[in-house]
């Protein structure tokens, strides 16, 4: 306890912002302070720590290896205090918390709409911050305390990320109805001779339909590889692509109305999408709340 004696822990939230943002007036921004208060404090926590904490290379502020390792301890530090002085019953409506989630275009569209209409409506002092990253990375930074929530699919998690089924998928095709019989769709060797969107974060990934195929000693041509499906849908009309995909990222095809969707003309297993976090959140009262909130939005219902 003698360390606490030596420092104002109204530094400690400096030094979160500070190592969270690595940037000063950013992290000013967060506190609701001024930037030369800030500016002070990072000065005095250069002194406590004997390290200079943020530095500058290449045109951007980085950690030092110290302040590195000051970040898990200080995020656990800081839960746990946090958890000591809230008070015993929750209340989503007087939360005040950021939470750092990472999910694709896929679930920015089926699942983050009706969450922020329940985050607005329900927790508003609940603020979110949006990124995208590979299935990896997003692991790897639930692990660094750099994310609190990440959406995707996670077979095999270390054991230390806990993961919750949100929905079960399918999959679907997608193409233009004039390169399509009038009824029906395609046959497994029509499907194979057509030239395909891949969905994925990079070229050459190996997604649950590459593997359907390659089960099979198959392959397709990828004409178009993107990891935008937002905008994977609107290459289809007034070409031969076919799309195969999530059967929710394809929604109502009132605007595409040149299109038709088919079934696969190999069984490809559908998938179960999820929410993965770190165990030290699972106990954290608003983690929990948000969780059960993308639970809740994730069902057919709310999309």
């Amino acid at each position: 306890m003698d360390e606490l004696h030596r420092i104002d822990l109204n530094l400690l939230l400096a030094l979160h912002a500070l190592l969270t943002e690595k940037h000063v007036t950013r992290a000013a921004t967060r506190l609701h302070k001024s930037q030369p208060a800030v500016s002070h404090s990072l000065a005095q926590l250069r002194t406590h720590f004997d390290d200079p904490l943020l530095v500058r290379h290449g045109g951007r502020m980085t950690l030092t290896a110290r302040a590195q390792a000051l970040v898990l301890p200080l995020e656990d530090a800081l839960n746990s205090l946090n958890g000591l002085l809230a008070a015993p019953d929750f209340d989503a409506a007087r939360t005040r918390r950021r939470f750092r989630l990472s999910l694709s275009d896929y679930a920015s569209r089926i699942v983050l709409p009706p969450l922020v209409r329940h985050v607005r409506s329900e927790a508003p002092g609940l603020d979110l911050a949006i990124s995208q990253a590979s299935r990896d990375a997003m692991l790897a930074q639930l692990a660094d305390g750099e994310l609190d929530l990440a959406l995707g699919i996670f077979p095999q998690p270390p054991e230390d990320i806990a993961v919750q089924d949100l929905f079960h998928e399918t999959f679907v095709c997608l193409a233009d109805k004039a390169v399509l019989p009038v009824k029906g769709g395609l046959s497994l060797e029509q499907w194979l001779e057509r030239p395909h969107i891949m969905l994925a974060l990079r070229p050459d990934a190996q997604d649950e339909i590459e593997q359907a195929l390659s089960a099979r000693g198959l392959r397709r041509h990828l004409a178009v590889t993107l990891p935008h499906w937002s905008a994977a849908v609107d290459l289809l009309p007034g070409t031969d692509l076919i799309l195969t995909v999530a059967s929710r990222a394809v929604g109502p095809l009132h605007r595409n109305k040149t299109l038709r969707r088919f079934a696969p003309p190999l069984e490809i297993p559908g998938f179960a999408y999820q929410q993965a976090w770190h165990a030290r959140r699972t106990n954290d009262p608003a983690h929990a709340w948000l969780r059960q909130a993308l639970m809740t939005c994730s069902q057919p219902r709310a999309s």
